[in-house]
């Protein structure tokens, strides 16, 4: 895996006409195939989501093919976001499982709702209803609560299916949802086999806190996300936050390099940069100086030991701080 892959990254809100939902309209919306990665890439710059080329064609791909998309790399460099813009950008739901150690398969596709069935049972006691019939009544749709799972399997048009996390997630759970991705469907013993409506359109996502196995792996296509370069930070920034001046930008991504190359124990991401730059807007200031960057850090190093680290490297980012020439 090669972390100096170009990434792809940021976005807003905005009116344009969505891409279809299914693989065909898809298509026949797209002038042609080959610019579909181009329509992506536009779709999602109108939303202040910037991706490069690399991510633009995966997620073509992933739409083309109807194969979950794993998508790997540090914290705070828009895994999550994507997901979220791609289904702004098909016109379609977004259903979230947030994974965590635990996790299990139950809990992410259904629950009954025990106080309504209780409830139920007594008032049914003197309604005549056979044994059988009552079951029947409590065991049904009215009283089942749907998880993620469940609920992108059931839906009417292709939702966008975000697994978020995966690698928080047991090695069990993970096992679990190897056959949810290769049979789109699921058991329920009360009810029988639900089968997908429509297949969603499936984002996983993994910080590499675990190596996830290698089942997983081949069941999806792959990308991993790393930190922005130099140049597309100062874009992410531009489109995401409006007003924010040249120079500021410029000096925030300036200092967010520096910040990535020093031994942290939590580099900070994009996601940082962002509210770092609200931050200073928030604060009227339209230069960063020292006191500034001291005032602010907060936004930036969310652990306290990496001050001690910062001030170790003082120099270089007082070089950045104060004498880089501002990106044109």
């Amino acid at each position: 895996m090669d972390a100096s892959r170009p990434p792809a990254l940021a976005f807003r809100a905005s009116a344009a006409p969505p891409l279809s939902t299914h693989l065909r309209p898809h298509l026949c919306y797209l002038s042609s195939v080959s610019s579909a990665a181009a329509d992506i890439r536009a779709r999602f710059r109108e939303r202040s989501f910037v991706v490069d080329e690399a991510f633009a064609t995966a997620l073509e791909i992933m739409l083309a093919l109807q194969k979950p998309l794993l998508v790997e790399g540090p914290a705070g460099v828009g895994k999550t976001e994507s997901a979220k813009v791609l289904a702004d950008t098909l016109d379609t739901r977004l259903i979230r499982l947030q994974c965590y150690e635990g996790l299990d398969a139950m809990s992410a596709l259904y629950e009954w709702n025990y106080p309504r069935q209780m409830l139920h049972a007594r008032l049914s006691e003197s309604s005549g209803a056979s044994l059988q019939q009552r079951e029947t009544e409590i065991f049904s749709d009215t009283y089942l609560l749907k998880r993620p799972l469940l609920e992108a399997l059931t839906q009417d048009r292709p939702p966008v299916l975000l697994i978020d996390e995966v690698d928080r997630a047991d090695e069990a759970f993970e096992a679990y949802l190897l056959e949810v991705l290769a049979e789109w469907q699921v058991t329920i013993p009360e009810l029988g086999t639900i089968r997908a409506r429509h297949r969603p359109h499936v984002i996983l996502t993994s910080n590499r806190t675990r190596e996830l196995s290698d089942a997983l792996r081949r069941r999806c296509l792959y990308l991993w996300l790393p930190y922005p370069s130099l140049e597309q930070e100062i874009e992410i920034l531009r489109a995401r936050v409006p007003g924010l001046s040249n120079q500021l930008a410029d000096r925030i991504a300036h200092i967010m390099q520096v910040l990535r190359g020093l031994p942290l124990q939590k580099a900070p991401g994009v996601a940082e940069s962002l509210d770092w730059a609200m931050a200073l807007m928030s604060l009227h200031r339209e230069h960063l100086d020292a006191r500034t960057f001291e005032q602010t850090l907060g936004c930036v190093l969310k652990v306290h030991e990496d001050r001690a680290v910062v001030e170790e490297h003082q120099a270089a980012l007082d070089f950045s701080i104060g004498t880089v020439t501002p990106h044109r």
